[in-house]
Parts: structure tokens; C-alpha cells; sequence
């Protein structure tokens, strides 16, 4: 199990020095943005995967959505790949997907939703899930989004989540405390021990796929003497 925290511009400046010291973050969630527009940016998203990166912290990211179609939230993914493109992701890239009109849409609508985006994103070669409460996820989502994708669940109060699905990461609290930040944070847990190995050896995240090397053929010989009727006859045998 690895630990984690979330980030966004509503965090402010952080020290991401303090934030690996404390060992309270094997890997940090970064908001890119919202929306449909370019504009809608996070404005601490470069400074906070910098911050990361340069500081030797695996990073995920993540897509607040607003759309209420499958037009609207296609271009949300387009402008979430822009955003994110000639980076690396460590760990997934989310569609943050938890507001209440959407869910007034139904649970049909909001699976379509989801899986147009998160098409999107697999199909430019990112591994892609999907984050919301645990009674959200349960109550709005279709069984082939929820196994078909890696899951991110908020579910915050308990000991242990009773989100009843596959999932990667949950989101246990909003409370949490980390040296570096300077208020209350969002605080993971991730299960998925291999994320990063799994995304870099898949040439996944913007990570270059691994090309495999030839294997060289090896000639063996083998020296051979025999004795025939009497004559001597001697060569050489050769093997792949």
C-alpha cells in the first residue's frame, strides 16, 4: 500500500521538498483542470508537477468535469490531453466526475458520459480511471465502467471503505496534514503497488514504448573425427 495526497490551486504554494521528507506522500494526484476551455488550466498545475518531478514524487493527475454530454465531456478529454501532452504520469490520469447535475442526468447518461471520456484517454495511450464518492460510483455508474477502469473512490469517516467494486486508490479523508502545505489536505491509500511499473513498461502516461532487441543468432561448431573402413575423416559441425 502506498500513501498519497491530491492537489489543486486551492492548496496554495507548496513545498514539495518538505512534502517527500515527510514521508507522508509516495505520490501526489495533481489537478490539470475543469471544464471545456483551455483557459480552465489549473493555475498551479505546472508549478505543482514541476514541484513533483523535481523532487523525484510519482504523479497522477486528474480532470474536474463539468459537462452534461457526451459532446461537451469529448471535449473536455481533448482539452485534458492538450493540457497534460509532452508530461509523464507515473500513476493514472482520472476523469473527477461528482457533480450534481450530471447525476441528475441518471445512472445510463452518466455511464455514456464516463466512458466517452475516459475512450478518449486510453485510445492516446493514457491509463485511465475514474474518481468519485463510493454512493456516486455505486449508484451512477453501470458494472462494465466500474470493472472496465481503474477506480478511485472518496469515502471519508470509516476505517475501512465498503465501496463494493474493484478498486486502486481510495480517498479517506479531506482533513489530512502534510509538512509543506499549509492547510488541511486530501489524504489516499493506493493498492496498486505497481502502477509505475506497469505504466512505464506499457509505454503508457507519455512514457516511450520499450522497443525489444533482436535476439542474436549463435553459431555452435562441434570438431568431429571418425574412422571408416580404416580412413580417417575428420570436420566440422555447425548449430544455431
Amino acid at each position: 500500500m502506498k500513501k498519497g495526497i491530491d492537489i489543486s490551486i486551492h492548496d496554495g504554494i507548496i513545498d514539495f521538498n518538505k512534502v517527500k521528507s515527510s514521508g507522508l506522500a509516495d505520490f501526489v494526484i495533481i489537478r490539470a483542470g475543469y471544464g471545456k476551455l483551455e483557459s480552465q488550466k489549473d493555475k498551479r498545475f505546472e508549478k505543482n508537477y514541476n514541484g513533483c518531478t523535481e523532487n523525484n514524487i510519482p504523479v497522477g493527475c486528474y480532470w474536474y468535469s463539468y459537462a452534461k454530454s457526451v459532446s461537451e465531456i469529448q471535449t473536455e478529454a481533448k482539452v485534458f490531453l492538450e493540457t497534460i501532452k509532452g508530461k509523464q504520469f507515473e500513476y493514472p490520469v482520472y476523469l473527477d466526475f461528482e457533480e450534481k447535475s450530471q447525476f441528475a442526468l441518471g445512472k445510463a447518461k452518466c455511464s455514456e458520459m464516463a466512458k466517452a471520456f475516459l475512450d478518449i484517454l486510453e485510445n492516446a495511450g493514457y491509463y485511465a480511471g475514474i474518481y468519485s464518492s463510493k454512493s456516486h460510483l455505486e449508484n451512477y455508474f453501470t458494472e462494465d465502467i466500474l470493472n472496465r477502469y481503474t477506480v478511485w473512490v472518496a469515502h471519508y469517516g470509516v476505517a475501512k471503505t465498503s465501496y463494493k467494486y474493484p478498486f486502486d486508490m481510495w480517498q479517506y479523508s479531506s482533513d489530512g496534514s502534510v509538512p509543506g502545505i499549509n492547510h488541511r489536505c486530501d489524504m489516499n491509500y493506493c493498492y496498486q503497488d505497481d502502477f509505475p511499473e506497469i505504466i512505464k513498461s506499457a509505454g503508457l502516461n507519455g512514457f516511450p514504448k520499450s522497443v525489444e532487441k533482436p535476439v542474436e543468432s549463435v553459431k555452435k561448431s562441434i570438431d568431429i573425427q571418425m574412422l571408416v573402413d580404416g580412413v580417417q575423416y575428420s570436420g566440422t559441425v555447425y548449430s544455431d
